[in-house]
C-alpha cells in the first residue's frame, strides 16, 4: 500500500534557502554559474549550513510530532540534488526530522505543492511564492537577511500575522486604496457584524489552533494578530475570528504606526504580511516573509 501523508497534518514546504542559510553560495547561482555553485555545495557537503531566517519556524513545528506525527515538513527548492543533499545533512545535524524533498535545479518547484497537500509554502523566490498563491496555497516569501528569531522561548511557537490579504480578505483594503482613510472606517462599521471571507493564510492559522488545543508535551502555541487596523475597523476582525471559531493570544491595532518594534517584543518566530512597508520594518527585528497577494500587490 502507497505511503500517504496524514491528512490531518499541517504539510509545510521550504525552500532550502528560506531554511538555510545559503547567502554566499547563492551569489554563484545568481551569477549564473550553477556549476561553481553546485561545486561549492559539494566541497561543502558535510559542512552544516547556517540557520536560515524560517529555522526557528521549522524546528519548533517539527517539536510538536513528539507523540505522533502531526506536522510535515518536506524541502522544495530550486536547487540542484548535490545541494538538495547537502539540505539534508544539514537538517539531520540540527536534529530536523525533515525526511522529503524535491529539487528541481532552477526550474519552479511549486507544480508539487498539490501532490503535497501542503498547506503552506515558504521560498524566497517571489514568482514561487506567487505562482503557489494564485493556486491557492498560503505562501510568503522569505526575506533571508532578516533578524533571526529570539531564543527566549524554546518550547513556545510565536507566529504573528497581518489581518487584510493575509488572514481575511483583501475587501477593505480596496475600499481604502480606491476611497481613503475616512471611507475604510465607515465601511468596516457598517460591515462590523458581518464576517470578512477568508484570506489565503486562514487555514494555516486553523492548523495552529488545532496544535494549540492539542495540549502536546511540553510545545505551545502563541499567535498573534498585528494590523494596521483601529478602532472602529477592530471589531469587524475581531468577530470575523470570533465566527471562524478560531482564537488568537494577542492583538494589536496600531492604526498606521510601524510594526516592528512591536514585533521585537512580541518576538514571533515568524511574521507574515502583505505590506511592502510592514515587512521592511518588521525585518529589522524579527523573521519575516511577503505575501504577495490582494490588491497591494497587482
Amino acid at each position: 500500500m502507497p505511503v500517504t501523508l496524514d491528512a490531518h497534518q499541517l504539510v509545510v514546504a521550504i525552500s532550502s534557502r528560506a531554511l538555510f542559510d545559503f547567502e554566499e553560495e547563492n551569489e554563484l547561482f545568481e551569477a549564473r554559474d550553477d556549476h561553481a555553485y553546485m561545486d561549492l555545495q559539494r566541497q561543502r557537503l558535510d559542512v552544516p549550513a547556517k540557520p536560515g531566517a524560517a529555522f526557528s519556524l521549522v524546528k519548533k513545528l517539527l517539536a510538536f510530532n513528539a507523540e505522533e506525527p502531526r506536522v510535515e515538513v518536506v524541502v522544495l527548492s530550486r536547487n540542484d540534488p548535490i545541494s538538495g543533499l547537502r539540505v539534508f545533512k544539514s537538517a539531520a545535524h540540527y536534529g530536523l526530522d525533515i525526511q522529503r524533498g524535491a529539487f528541481t535545479r532552477g526550474a519552479s518547484p511549486w507544480r508539487y505543492l498539490r501532490s503535497l497537500k501542503a498547506q503552506l509554502f515558504l521560498s524566497t523566490n517571489e514568482a514561487d511564492v506567487r505562482t503557489a498563491l494564485a493556486a491557492g496555497v498560503a505562501a510568503a516569501r522569505v526575506m533571508p537577511q532578516s533578524a533571526r528569531a529570539s531564543e527566549a522561548h524554546p518550547d513556545e511557537l510565536r507566529i504573528a500575522f497581518d489581518g487584510d490579504a493575509v488572514l481575511f480578505s483583501d475587501e477593505a483594503e480596496q475600499v481604502y486604496q480606491r476611497d481613503g482613510l475616512s471611507a475604510f472606517q465607515d465601511h468596516e462599521r457598517a460591515h462590523a457584524l458581518h464576517p470578512m471571507a477568508a484570506g489565503p493564510f486562514k487555514p494555516v492559522l486553523q492548523a495552529l489552533h488545532r496544535l494549540q488545543q492539542a495540549q502536546i508535551g511540553s510545545m505551545r502555541v502563541r499567535t498573534a494578530l498585528v494590523t494596521a487596523r483601529s478602532a472602529p475597523a477592530a471589531e469587524r476582525a475581531v468577530r470575523t475570528l470570533m465566527d471562524w471559531q478560531v482564537e488568537v493570544d494577542e492583538a494589536l491595532f496600531l492604526g498606521g504606526l510601524a510594526k516592528g518594534e512591536f514585533l521585537r517584543e512580541f518576538e514571533p518566530d515568524f511574521f507574515f504580511d502583505d505590506q511592502a512597508g510592514h515587512i521592511a520594518s518588521a525585518s529589522a527585528h524579527v523573521p519575516s516573509g511577503h505575501v504577495a497577494a490582494g490588491i497591494a500587490n497587482p
